[in-house]
């Protein structure tokens, strides 16, 4: 059985810090998690917590070999924890989720000690396993989504069998003297969670609305989209172990399980069928930094930021084309005849992002296209002129035709252009040139960088 868990994370059910008898579902379903991953006997527990680390634009994966802390804020300063860091593991899911475009942070935290999102769990696991403790984002829910699916990849690739343990508290505005007062949506967020959870519905869960979401007050429905991400693909069922609020927030404990190695279809399928690419192969540098601008920007609408990854490119200035094909037809194609960006690289992402956008042939991409997308990358020549046809082969050079300031460009080697007669007409009508005017050609030649 594979298995992942929500878990509550008050520390008011810790020995010696709260009341005992308002929390006995939840302690009674947290005796239940615990006794189930002992069954499983998983070689790591990856963690993740809304109290650890949090930055805007990337997960924050705690960096050390080994941690500590205890309950002392909480008046219980002999309630302590140590452990061990599964540093291989987090070192991959690093690097898995780097391939779909999401950036992990290994930075050293000042206070290196571990929260109570990770203790309180920790308390009733009362594990000696590794662990990987993984923060929250500023991020989109989707990329939550996407890097629980890198965690998942990051784990099979190693052969490590892991449990996740998505720690964090539903609605905190339940009651009027609850910790953030009331509100009419928190108790609709918790009902909408649960539903969820019952019915097995990611997809509801990562498409909430956002008013509810924003006025809930939780702590936990990231978490818990990272969790799904982690069991995407699989035929799972899911199960609410238990739901209380004594304290005017909402504590919910729910297991996510799956029986054997039955799959079901991936919810984000391009996701899944992308880092499973990579793994079996390397991607054209050229081809990967058009993609992951364009997914980068459909996602988010944000421009990639440039990663250690590609910096051979920032070292060139070239004119780029990149089109964009879909079931063999073509989906967006712009380009630059010269460089009129800093570097190849950056001429590379805004390209890209225009031709994803930008070409009035067609509508933007939209998000549910990425998975069908294939990606040419074309790196200019300079040009040279061209006195007469016989100077021309349409297999080994694009054209480009010019009458005043109507310009037209034609990329080498496409489909059905097999003269350059017909290449220079094409390059004419483009740019809306009469056959009969006068006009100037010129030719390039091009390194086409597609899909390995």
């Amino acid at each position: 059985m594979f298995a992942s868990y929500l878990v509550a994370h008050p520390p008011l059910i810790v020995e010696g810090i709260g009341a005992k008898e308002d929390v006995l579902l939840t302690k009674s379903a947290y005796k239940k998690v615990c006794e189930e991953v002992e069954k499983i006997n998983p070689e790591t527990l990856v963690i993740v917590s809304p109290h650890s680390l949090f930055y805007e634009n990337s997960f924050h994966i705690s960096p050390f070999e080994s941690a500590s802390g205890d309950f002392g804020k909480f008046n219980a300063e002999n309630v302590k924890f140590s452990v061990k860091y599964d540093v291989e593991l987090a070192k991959a899911i690093g690097e898995t989720a780097d391939k779909i475009g999401i950036k992990v942070d290994f930075s050293k935290e000042q206070n290196p000690c571990l929260d109570h999102g990770v203790m309180v769990p920790l308390y009733f696991l009362k594990s000696k396993r590794k662990i990987v403790r993984i923060s929250l984002s500023n991020l989109s829910l989707y990329d939550h989504y996407f890097f629980g699916i890198s965690i998942k990849k990051a784990a099979e690739f190693l052969s490590k069998k892991i449990v996740l343990i998505a720690s964090g508290d539903m609605s905190h505005k339940l009651k009027s003297d609850g910790p953030y007062g009331f509100s009419k949506y928190g108790r609709e967020f918790d009902d909408f969670i649960q539903k969820c959870i019952k019915n097995s519905d990611f997809e509801k869960i990562v498409n909430i609305d956002t008013h509810l979401m924003e006025n809930a007050g939780e702590c936990g429905l990231r978490s818990l989209i990272i969790l799904g991400g982690v069991m995407d693909g699989l035929d799972f069922k899911s199960e609410v172990l238990s739901y209380e609020c004594p304290y005017g927030v909402g504590y919910l404990i729910a297991k996510f399980f799956s029986e054997g190695d039955c799959e079901k279809s991936s919810l984000f399928s391009y996701v899944k069928k992308k880092l499973d690419e990579c793994f079996k192969k390397s991607s054209d540098i050229y081809v990967d930094l058009a993609r992951k601008s364009i997914e980068s920007y459909v996602k988010n609408k944000k421009k990639l930021v440039l990663s250690d990854e590609f910096k051979e490119l920032a070292f060139d200035k070239k004119g780029v084309f990149v089109s964009i094909h879909k079931n063999g037809n073509l989906r967006g194609c712009i380009g630059t005849i010269f460089p009129v960006q800093e570097n190849l690289a950056f001429e590379i992402i805004e390209n890209s992002i225009s031709a994803a956008t930008k070409d009035s042939r067609f509508s933007p991409i939209a998000f549910e296209e990425l998975g069908e997308l294939e990606y040419k990358v074309d790196v200019l020549s300079d040009l040279q002129s061209v006195s007469n046809l016989d100077e021309l082969n349409s297999k080994i050079y694009g054209v480009v035709v010019k009458s005043g300031q109507k310009r037209g460009v034609l990329l080498p080697d496409l489909d059905g252009v097999d003269t350059p007669q017909k290449q220079i007409l094409i390059a004419l009508s483009k740019a809306g040139i009469d056959p009969s005017e006068e006009y100037s050609i010129k030719k390039f030649t091009v390194i086409r960088h597609t899909e390995n």
